[in-house]
Order: structure tokens, then sequence, then C-alpha cells
């Protein structure tokens, strides 16, 4: 490392996007790391899209959690319940009817107004917790095409609402897109118009790779299927190349990611919903049969009711593979857990 270079420092983890899927994975994922007291030892959380529903969450909740020894005994009450209500909820497709046909009213508008009714009220960033790790929501700016963050700070960026923050990563194209945040460096009441960040960096890998030592990536995003038959219409063709492109990328910034770990740029671990729990080597990790675990990660990357059973079933698989990944690479003194969070309902 060159004397002009960052020293990597502290713990850095990244949630991907993938709607209420991603959401309740990273749900799980969460739910173990606080288990092995790993929670209060982050530096950083970046999440993406859905990924920032749950770090929302988590963020929101921070100055309630009650730590002893690294694990805080209310996590479910404070973090689990209310993702798991919001999953119960349909609002994709009335906050995009909502938006159309309200006046004066952005489906962006909406889908922040949503989040702060069902999770964080009027919470701005400045008011997020300065003794817990520094959230980053990521979005990407449609105007110059780089990502933008959104964190807390003193001054008018601190002002925007959390809910606000959340849904500007989470607004999907094109339907929940763009949200519009006021830009304070435009005297022309100008507006910074934002899309969901996964238009970018669907890992949440920019605010922590090159800053952290030890940097943990959780994965919920959906892979692109396979078709025989490519449609040829010219909608259907830009599709399918927008898949393609984000297929891509994401293929890139993970090797580039594994590749860092290999060469001990950094410590840390990867784990995914479409990672196979035995390529872990662990002997006494949870059962999930890849058949099954490859089912939950195909799940429809929307925000709509989904049902308690896939809800259970996401949340365990993201706590199993959240617990094979950490014990195999990060704590591999951590004992073993005692079963899923949902014992009767397993991965399926």
């Amino acid at each position: 490392m060159s004397q002009g270079e960052n020293k990597r420092e502290g713990v850095g983890l990244a949630l991907s996007g993938g709607g209420y899927r991603a959401m309740l994975f990273h749900t799980g994922a969460l739910w173990r790391l606080n288990e092995l007291g790993w929670l209060p030892k982050l530096c950083c959380v970046s999440s993406v899209s859905g990924g920032s529903i749950a770090a929302g969450t988590l963020a929101h909740a921070w100055p309630k959690l009650r730590f002893s020894g690294g694990v805080a005994a209310n996590f479910h009450d404070e973090v689990v319940a209310p993702l798991r209500r919001l999953a119960g909820k349909r609002l994709d497709i009335p906050i995009v009817l909502r938006g159309m046909l309200k006046p004066g009213r952005s489906v962006g508008e909406e889908l922040a107004a949503a989040y702060a009714k069902h999770l964080f009220g009027d919470r701005r960033l400045e008011q997020l917790d300065p003794s817990g790790p520094r959230f980053v929501f990521t979005a990407t700016n449609l105007q110059d095409g780089a990502l933008w963050w959104f964190f807390r700070q003193p001054g008018p960026y601190g002002q925007v609402p959390l809910a606000t923050a959340v849904a500007a990563s989470s607004a999907f194209p094109p339907f929940l897109s763009p949200v519009l945040v006021p830009d304070p460096r435009d005297d022309r009441s100008g507006e910074i118009v934002l899309s969901d960040a996964g238009v970018y960096d669907n890992l949440g890998l920019d605010p922590v790779e090159d800053q952290h030592a030890t940097v943990l990536v959780s994965d919920a995003g959906k892979r692109m299927t396979r078709t025989g038959q490519p449609k040829r219409s010219w909608p259907g063709q830009l599709l399918r190349v927008l898949d393609i492109v984000d297929n891509q990328v994401r293929e890139l910034r993970t090797g580039a990611l594994l590749k860092s770990y290999v060469d001990k740029e950094m410590g840390g671990t990867y784990w995914g919903s479409y990672s196979d729990i035995s390529n872990f080597e662990l002997s006494d990790a949870l059962a999930a049969p890849v058949a099954k675990t490859q089912a939950l990660a195909e799940t429809a990357t929307r925000l709509t009711k989904m049902p308690k059973a896939v809800q259970e079933r996401l949340i365990n698989w993201g706590y199993a593979a959240c617990d094979a990944g950490m014990r195999r690479w990060v704590d591999i003194d951590a004992e073993a857990p005692r079963g899923f969070p949902y014992p009767g309902t397993g991965v399926g």
C-alpha cells in the first residue's frame, strides 16, 4: 500500500438490492450477525435498494437496541418484526397508481411516504445515532451517472428524511423512479434526480471495499435467467440487453471482490442467495439444500405482499448463509447455531 492510499480499518457490511426478497434475506443475515456479536463491530453499513430497507430499519432502531456482550436482546422486536410487517404489505402497484393519479405527487414521493408511514416516521439523516455504524444509503444520480450517497451529516443534506433516502435507493426504474431531492448547491432551486442504486452498483460495495480491513457482503440480487428464445421485438430485446449489462457488471464486481479476498487485500466473506452452503465446507452448517435455496433466490424482485412461510424461509436462508460465511472465513471460533430462527419452516 502506497503512502497516498488510505489505511484500511474496521469492518464494513454491504447489503445488496432485490426488493422484499433481499430485505428478508438480509434480515436473516443481520439476525445471525447480532447473535455472533458483530453488529457493534460494524463501522459502516452500505446498502442498495431492498438492502436499504433492512439497513434503514436497523439504523432507525439502533438507539433502542439493548446490547449486552455485543448482542442486542431486543433485536427481533426492534428490527425483525417491523420488516416482517412491511413484507405483509403490498406497496409497489398501489404506490405507482397513487403517483400517477394524484395531482402534484410523484411516485417517488409516494414511495417515501409509505416508508415513513410503516417504518421511519419523520426521522432525518442528521438524527441517526452517532454511536452506531455509519449508514450509507446509495442511489444512482440520473443527471451525471454517478453513485449518490446519503448518510448522517450536518447541513442541508442531513435534513433529508430517512424515508426519502431509502426511497431513492430503492426507486426501481421505470415505475418507482425517480426520487427528487432539493439541491442546496443550486441557487435556482434545482433538484437531484435519483433512481435505484442497483443501476450503478447492486452490491453496495463502493462505500466499503476500499475503506475497511474486513468487508462482509450479503448478496440477494437476482441473476439473469437463461432463455432459448430471446424476444425479437424492440422492447423485448432492450430489456434483455439491460439484463445482460446488469449481469455483466454484477459478475465483474463479485469477481473483483473475491479476488481481493484471495489476494489478502482485505479480510471478510461473501454470502449470497445463490450460494451452495456445501461450498463453505462446514460439517455443522444448517441444512439448506441447494435445490430449495435456489428457488428462494428466484423469488420475484417486488415490493409486494409475501406469504409468511416465504418470509420465514428467506430469513432462515439469509441466517444460514451468513452463519456459514462468517464461521468459515471470519469468526472461525464461533459456536454453531442451535437451529434456524424459524425451525418449523426451514428453507422450503
